[in-house]
């Protein structure tokens, strides 16, 4: 009986850590490309909060798309008049990670 409460331990343990890899990688990725200097998971700094920007786009089936197209070309008017610069630096891969990452907030 021990041995099955131990396995279910370690598979439990493995699950937590597989689906928390990608989120962490993401908030790395998000240091990486200089997001986290506009932006906060939980506040407006000079752009939105990424709870806020998940919460706004919860219903919207094109939302990964459409925020990973955000994030590298920009864009200006949903927010507010400041504008969202193109990060270009960001490549299509990255930007899509990043795009799931905030909407999983």
């Amino acid at each position: 009986m021990s041995k099955r409460i131990a396995g279910a331990a370690l598979i439990a343990a493995c699950s937590m850590l597989t689906l928390s890899t990608p989120a962490f990688a993401s908030a790395e990725l998000a240091k990486q490309k200089n997001c986290l200097a506009c932006h906060a998971s939980d506040k407006k700094l000079v752009g939105p909060g990424y709870k806020d920007v998940a919460a706004k786009y919860k219903a919207d089936k094109n939302a990964p798309v459409t925020l990973a197209k955000k994030i590298r070309e920009g864009g200006v008017g949903v927010w507010g008049q400041i504008p969202m610069p193109a990060n270009p630096q960001v490549s299509e891969q990255e930007a899509q990670a990043l795009s799931k990452w905030v909407l999983s907030m």
